[in-house]
């Protein structure tokens, strides 16, 4: 049985094949690790929870895309979807972060006029003398399209939690400021069924329930 959740983020993960997103979704989801990984063909689906403050939990649903060229029709479909996205490249491969600029530009432009919540990713941390891609200059590309940068690492369980938790609550912090929120017919946030009431009623409603409730 389901356990029981307030709201359920869609988030999907975007990048060249072979940058590890299926080794990042396996050990945030399974805490599991496999230097074996068969390459994702269309879309693969995971799922896990978080309690992203106390009494507040976010189902993420996680969509892992195929990288390939030949796969981009069916993966496009899942963009306009999903509300966050993590763009992830391969540290030791400098043409994965290269295409960055890519994926971003390419799920921006289908999602118009909505847009989607991004954290970039340089992944394989571990593999750090093969290195093709300095922190200083992916801290500067985040930087430029305005969004955070984390380094991890499937293989060494580093820093992978803490990549879905910072999203999620940027997720979540824009649902507060109103900024997010569910829309009929868009699967990227939905309510459960003991949806948290995230920001007070205007003055007007507040007025109006006044006027019902006052006696004299």
């Amino acid at each position: 049985m389901d356990t029981l959740w307030q709201y359920q983020f869609r988030i999907i993960l975007l990048g060249d094949s072979t940058v590890g997103k299926s080794s990042l979704l396996k050990r945030f989801t399974d805490g599991i690790y496999s230097d074996v990984a068969d390459p994702t063909v269309g879309v693969d689906f995971y799922a896990r929870a978080l309690e992203i403050e106390p009494g507040v939990k976010i189902k993420l649903q996680l969509w892992d895309t195929a990288g390939q060229e030949r796969f981009r029709s069916i993966t496009t479909s899942y963009y306009r979807n999903s509300v966050g996205g993590l763009l992830v490249f391969d540290l030791t491969n400098r043409k994965t972060f290269e295409h960055v600029r890519e994926w971003h530009r390419e799920v921006s432009e289908h999602i118009l006029p909505h847009h989607m919540v991004y954290i970039l990713i340089g992944h394989k941390s571990d593999l750090n003398k093969d290195r093709k891609v300095s922190r200083d200059e992916a801290e500067q590309l985040a930087a430029e399209m305005g969004i955070r940068y984390v380094e991890t690492s499937a293989k060494c369980n580093s820093n992978v939690d803490r990549a879905f938790e910072l999203l999620t609550r940027d997720i979540y912090e824009l649902m507060k400021m109103g900024e997010i929120s569910t829309r009929d017919g868009w699967d990227g946030v939905k309510s459960g069924l003991t949806a948290k009431v995230l920001y007070p009623a205007d003055e007007d409603d507040l007025a109006q329930e006044r006027e019902k409730s006052c006696n004299c």
